[in-house]
């Protein structure tokens, strides 16, 4: 069973967070009364509405996900609770058997994918506990977990006391161990380039330190007579709001609810997915100043609608 843990092989998923949900993960019945409920990632505790429409569905709601070894709910409280509403003594259940760190990090990127969303507040304390029990992974791979972005990570991993959180290098998302600069392997492999044309990637990545994709990129920038450091860039990192969306729609506090469908129509109608913008030079130059202040005033009130959510968090 491949549930051991988030340090794993440079092929294999960030997290086994992937193989429960595409089923991949064996099922079984367990007794309520065996399961333990603490340790979750959402610190408002369980929603009692939520628990109420989860009892009243009638559609097959997934398999909570337990920690083996102590048996506590990775993922699930609330289905426990409403399992527990209609009378049922026993619920469907995966096992995980990782270490206790690891089981939230597993909590974590569970909560924040699938039912009830966890807040941005959970979201971010979650990262910081992860940066404390994780410190060598990646901004991007703590990022993906926790459903935030890389840049909000590394500004908590900035605000971070943890000594381990400071150190050279960071396992990212594939496993493999990196740099967190590679500008002076770049160089050094430039070097290595024009001392010995013929030399492999491979050797010389070994040499330099940093990856032989790395190394390839080094030698198509020196081919194209750029630096073998690229200048600096903003992290790309964004939020996917047709992912997003399809979260959402899942939710059965949200779809099974006349307030939920009607918010989530308003939310497919208004949101801004990837399509490109009308070219703006094809705007009429009388247009351009009404057009310019009803972009600021959507930006302003998504701005206010945003942060009243958060304040609901």
């Amino acid at each position: 069973m491949r549930n051991q843990g988030v340090e794993r092989g440079d092929q294999e998923q960030a997290s086994p967070w992937c193989d429960y949900q595409a089923g991949v993960v064996p099922t079984e019945m367990v007794a309520i009364s065996r399961l333990r409920l603490g340790g979750s990632p959402r610190t408002t505790g369980v929603t009692s509405e939520h628990v109420r429409v989860l009892a009243r569905t009638n559609s097959r709601v997934p398999p909570i996900i337990v920690h083996r070894r102590t048996m506590c709910v990775i993922d699930g409280v609330q289905r426990v609770r409403a399992a527990e509403l209609n009378g049922r003594d026993h619920i469907e259940a995966q096992f995980f058997d990782g270490d206790e760190h690891d089981a939230f990090v597993l909590a974590v990127e569970a909560n924040t994918a699938n039912g009830l969303p966890l807040s941005v507040a959970d979201r971010k304390a979650a990262a910081a506990r992860i940066i404390t029990t994780h410190p060598a992974r990646s901004d991007r791979w703590i990022a993906l977990v926790s459903g935030l972005t890389a840049s909000t990570v590394g500004e908590i991993r900035r605000r971070s006391t943890v000594d381990g959180a400071r150190s050279n290098t960071r396992i990212g998302r594939d496993g493999r161990r990196r740099p967190l600069d590679s500008s002076d392997g770049r160089r050094l492999a430039g070097e290595l380039m024009r001392a010995d044309p013929d030399r492999s990637l491979r050797d010389i990545a070994k040499a330099a330190g940093i990856a032989p994709s790395t190394v390839l990129d080094v030698r198509n920038r020196i081919s194209c007579g750029e630096d073998p450091v690229p200048p600096p860039r903003k992290d790309p990192a964004e939020p996917d709001p047709v992912a997003i969306m399809r979260t959402l729609c899942k939710d059965p506090s949200l779809r099974l609810t006349e307030a939920g469908r009607a918010l989530l129509r308003w939310l497919d109608t208004h949101t801004v997915t990837g399509e490109a913008a009308p070219p703006v030079q094809d705007i009429p130059a009388h247009c351009a100043g009404a057009i310019a202040e009803l972009a600021r005033h959507n930006a302003r009130f998504w701005t206010a609608f945003a942060d009243r959510v958060s304040d609901q968090g």
